[in-house]
């Protein structure tokens, strides 16, 4: 798809709900076109979504080995309660031995460089496996979440995976998102309702406080601006 046919499609959806345009991607790309969830709130209410438009959508997690236990009973009660199958994509093993015989358990402490190996260990290569025969993966990304996702469009062009990324609620407020799950029953991380906002693997990831950036608990050893695990960076 060219940056032409991308920007009209931004326009023609810009004041479309997310069903609707999730409706149009579904139908339009049925076989090609996958969910990225990660369990979190945002993602919930697309998995909600997406399963009431095609109960047959694609949705995939990646296990990076140090999740929270809250994280695979929402993955089964999640599953049991729309009736689908989330494929889940470990990391290689034997690069998570090496990368932690060389640079130790918790390397990510250390320094930026090195929390992003681990990122690119546990999360960038399970990541692209995951991606192969999809060319339109399905985000939860919003604009409002933090100082690295400001730019988030609906629709953008992922030059790294070489892919179309589709981010149905990125004009969504996080008072929306609530009002969503609660209005609709979803599912959600019980550790959302004790200060873990943005839920990521255990040891990197902490409660706020009142006040805080929504996504303050991730990383919080860096700066706002280094704050994404490489998922969704942009080159």
């Amino acid at each position: 798809m060219t940056g032409k046919q991308i920007k009209e499609l931004n326009i023609r959806f810009l004041k479309s709900s997310p069903e609707e345009t999730l409706g149009f991607f579904l139908r339009e790309s049925k076989g090609r076109i996958v969910l990225s969830t990660s369990l979190g709130a945002e993602d919930q209410v697309l998995t909600h979504m997406a399963t009431q438009i095609d109960p047959s959508i694609s949705i995939f997690t990646l296990d990076t080995g140090r999740m929270f236990q809250e994280v695979y009973e929402l993955i089964d009660t999640t599953s049991k309660k729309y009736n689908i199958n989330i494929k889940v994509y470990f990391p290689d093993a034997e690069k998570v031995e090496e990368m932690v015989k060389e640079r130790g358990i918790n390397l990510f402490y250390e320094s930026i460089e090195n929390r992003k190996l681990c990122c690119n260990t546990r999360k960038i290569e399970p990541l692209k496996r995951a991606f192969k025969g999809f060319d339109i993966w399905i985000s939860g990304l919003r604009s409002e979440q933090s100082v690295t996702r400001i730019n988030t469009k609906l629709l953008d062009w992922d030059e790294s995976n070489e892919m179309l990324k589709l981010n149905p609620l990125f004009n969504w407020s996080h008072d929306q998102v609530w009002e969503f799950i609660h209005k609709n029953s979803v599912p959600y991380n019980p550790l959302h309702d004790k200060g873990y906002m943005s839920i990521g693997c255990q040891p990197c990831t902490r409660a706020i406080t009142k006040g805080e950036d929504i996504r303050a608990g991730r990383w919080w050893w860096e700066e706002a601006e280094s704050k994404e695990c490489g998922l969704h960076n942009r080159p």
